[in-house]
């Protein structure tokens, strides 16, 4: 679908982790020229965003069909930084839908500029894709229903989970299994929603992925008197803005428009607004921001601040 419109480790181990996997910005101005995706963007006037339909609060589909999250208004400040740097302040917003399982191949086949979602930013994701600053940390819980009688991953023995394909969650099941022996019955499915339905329909015993994405499924389906999210993290996942990978000019400008976020004190309220508050859908997840986040933030403005 296509539519345009005009408690995980510590924070400096996910920040140095972050650091790692960011593409080197560049200055402000493209001096001589821009780079391909840049130019590219100036001649068609549109950004390309993908979105996810079922990652709330991050990317999902109001009761319109209109793609809203947290991370869709997070690129659209870097679309509003784009249209400084190519000197276009009206360029369009093209939105594409992508899944778990193309949204790199999104950015790889050039689909899409900017992935909009919740994609974890990882050093074997890196080797391909560039990441902007951390924008969230997670982590894979299950979620289960309220009578069942699993309560960690030790409880899963020789049960069917399901994830999402493409996700790291899955892998992180994997994981698990093998170093628990389980003998787990691990499942996929195209998108969370659908996972969630199997859940629903008692085609798997659990459902693996970020705690977050989790919480607000429960929130959107209202069925917090049905299923609930168990266990210690079986992973920690930081997320990131995802775009293309050698190019510094983009780099920098996604780097700017968070460094600018942070510097205006927006990150927190903008949080707040997709996190705490009732979302325009009606549900509300009273998630408050973490430490790890919060100081993840802070840095960003202190980082502008020497900048400037």
């Amino acid at each position: 679908m296509r539519q345009i419109i005009c408690r995980p480790r510590s924070v400096r181990g996910l920040l140095l982790a972050a650091c790692l996997l960011a593409t080197p910005a560049a200055a402000q101005g493209g001096g001589e020229g821009l780079s391909p995706t840049l130019s590219a963007i100036k001649n068609a006037h549109v950004v390309r965003l993908g979105y996810r339909e079922s990652s709330p609060p991050f990317s999902f589909l109001d009761q319109a069909g209109r793609p809203i999250g947290y991370s869709l208004e997070l690129c659209e400040a870097v679309v509003d930084e784009i249209g400084v740097e190519v000197d276009e302040p009206d360029l369009k917003i093209e939105y594409v839908k992508v899944t778990s399982d193309d949204r790199i191949q999104a950015v790889l086949q050039n689909r899409i500029d900017l992935e909009c979602g919740s994609t974890t930013a990882n050093a074997e994701r890196g080797k391909q894709v560039a990441f902007s600053p951390l924008m969230f940390v997670a982590g894979t819980k299950l979620m289960v229903p309220k009578a069942s009688p699993i309560a960690s991953a030790s409880d899963l023995k020789g049960k069917t989970v399901v994830v999402t394909k493409g996700t790291t969650n899955e892998q992180a099941m994997h994981n698990v299994d093998r170093k628990f022996q389980l003998g787990l019955n691990i499942v996929t499915s195209p998108d969370h929603e659908q996972s969630y339905q199997m859940l629903v329909d008692g085609r798997a015993d659990a459902f693996a992925t970020d705690d977050i994405l989790l919480y607000g499924l429960i929130a959107r389906h209202k069925s917090q008197d049905k299923f609930h999210v168990v266990g210690d993290y079986l992973s920690y996942d930081p997320y990131g803005i995802m775009f293309r990978k050698g190019d510094p000019e983009l780099a920098g400008v996604v780097e700017r428009a968070f460094r600018k976020l942070g510097s205006d004190n927006d990150l927190i309220p903008l949080y707040n607004k997709w996190f705490v508050s009732r979302l325009p859908t009606g549900e509300k997840l009273n998630v408050e921001i973490s430490p790890q986040l919060e100081e993840a933030f802070k840095i960003l403005n202190e980082t502008e601040g020497t900048s400037n």
